[in-house]
Order: structure tokens, then sequence, then C-alpha cells
């Protein structure tokens, strides 16, 4: 990545949460393995669309774990985060689906920010920003708390909520930190703004903030170190950062693989990327989580993770 970085040459990258399966590709090299959509920028071809054989309609079920099991991997977070080994934790699960589409066939259909999908392995439809790189300047926009939007004053409820203030505050110093390592005059720019996002079951509200800094002039040589040094991202881990990572696998008892890692480009000048979020699996099991802060409550946790199980076809 710095080498292709220095010599500006386009290219894709792919990289998984435990950086154990990190793919980097020029970017005339992903068309048959790796199509994205991110913000508009795509490699897939529409002569290349997936044909869905006129099916009538879009079918998608889907069986979350029990309460239980979602509750004794909630209790030891919260346990720890009680001891003081960590601020706020990131806990997922999966859930099975079951649908009439492949992933490719999702894939071709999904309306989101950001779309890729990695040939018979998964596809990712994420609302989330990992990074953008634009006129030496770096920008982050970490998404902390989520809410139906259906509920009436849905915006005005989550944006004066105590816990997901705290979650917010505390997940924006996280990546404010992790900027100032890479950057410099790193701030604030844009502080808890809400959006809505499409599903199937109705929209999503989402918090996010904008964060800022400024890099140095050589910072096309050295893109490869400054993306894994802000790996994983803060908003599906946590903080601090290593400890809460310690304490995800104990829970979760799995490796995450691509799921919650990071996609994006490099155009020979600019960055954007991606937090790998809303992640449905070739083997029909979708991922999904939320943040747990010692204000948090397993009820509600494990119905946001039942609630950011969803597909954007509309």
């Amino acid at each position: 990545m710095n080498q292709w970085g220095k010599e500006h040459i386009p290219f894709v990258f792919l990289i998984d949460f435990e950086c154990k399966k990190p793919q980097c590709w020029k970017w005339s090299d992903t068309a048959d393995l790796f199509q994205f959509n991110f913000d508009g920028v795509t490699n897939f071809k529409n002569s290349n669309e997936v044909k869905t054989n006129n099916k009538l309609g879009f079918e998608f079920n889907k069986t979350p774990i029990s309460f239980e099991e979602y509750k004794y991997k909630f209790d030891q977070v919260k346990k720890e985060i009680e001891i003081g080994n960590s601020f706020l934790v990131n806990l997922t699960a999966k859930t099975k689906i079951n649908s009439n589409y492949t992933i490719a066939e999702i894939f071709s259909k999904a309306n989101a920010k950001y779309t890729c999908y990695l040939k018979d392995t998964f596809v990712c439809f994420s609302p989330e920003t990992f990074i953008k790189i634009k006129d030496g300047k770096i920008f982050s926009y970490p998404m902390k708390g989520t809410i139906n939007a259906g509920i009436p004053d849905a915006k005005n409820i989550i944006l004066n909520d105590s816990k997901e203030i705290s979650e917010h505050a505390t997940m924006v110093d996280l990546i404010r930190n992790d900027l100032s390592r890479v950057s410099k005059n790193v701030k604030v720019n844009k502080y808890r703004y809400y959006e809505e996002i499409v599903t199937q079951d109705g929209n999503l509200g989402q918090v996010s903030s904008e964060i800022i800094g400024e890099l140095a002039a050589n910072y096309c040589e050295n893109i490869g170190e400054i993306i894994f040094d802000l790996l994983p991202a803060g908003s599906i881990s946590g903080a601090p950062k290593q400890k809460t990572i310690q304490i995800i696998a104990a829970a979760e008892k799995e490796d995450r693989g691509y799921y919650t890692g990071i996609a994006g480009y490099y155009d020979g000048t600019n960055v954007d990327s991606t937090v790998l979020i809303r992640y449905l699996q070739n083997d029909q099991y979708y991922r999904s989580g939320g943040g747990i802060t010692c204000n948090s409550d397993a009820p509600n946790e494990y119905q946001e993770m039942i609630d950011k199980v969803y597909v954007p076809l509309f």
C-alpha cells in the first residue's frame, strides 16, 4: 500500500477485524473478485449485474440467538466494564437468515452509502465511513447511537438520551486520539448529528460526528501505515481499544473475519473507506451488534442488535 501510494497507483483494499487476512489489489484487478460501490465510486458494471429471474418479492426472515444466549455474552462484557477494564465494548452476534436472494443478488440491488461483495463470501451495505483523505486532510465519521426512526420524536429522544450521549462522547474522544497519531491539528468539526437510513422494516435513526486532521505532505507514501495505525475502527471495538479487543474475543469466542473490518480505495491521491457493518455472509448468517456501557441494559441492546439486521432494498 505504501509503495503503490508513493507511485500514485490506484488500489482497493479489504482488511479483516483481526488483520489476519488483509487483501489489496490494483484497481484494475478487482472486478471479478471484489465488487463495490463506495459513495458513487464503483467498479460494478451494469453489464455484469446479477439477474434475479424476475422474483416476485424479496423474502428476508431472521432468527436471532435467544435472549438468554445474548445475555450471557452481555453479562461477561458488563462485568469487565464494572471492574474498570473498559468504558465501551462493541458486542456482536450472529442472526440466521432465510432469504430467496443470494448475496450476489442482494449486492446488485442494495442501496447504501457503501456496498461491496467479496465473491462467494459476504455482502456488505454499510452506512458508516471509516476514514476519508482529501486535499491532505483526514476525516473520520464515528457512528454511535441507533433508534427506530418510526418512534414519535425519535430524533430528540436519542439526542437527549444520557446513555447515548456518554457512549458517543467516549467514541469521539477515542477517534480524536486515533487521528492524532497520524495527523495534526485534530478537531471535532460536527458533533452528534442525526441521519435516517431506509431499511426493509422502516427507517433507522443514526447519530454521527465529523472529526478532521491535517496530514503530512508526503502522506501518500505512508498510506498503508496510516490506515493500519487506526485499526481496528474504534466504533466497532471500544475504549481503551487493546484491552477491549481482548474482552470482545472472550465474549464472542470466534473471529469476526471481514465483519467490522474495513474496505476502501485509493485513487492516486485521495482515500475513501468504510467500516464493514450491515454484513451478510454466504452461509446466511447476518452479523450485528452495538456498544455496551455501564448504563446499558440487556433487553434494549438485544433489540438493537436485531433491529440492525436489515437489507436496504427499496
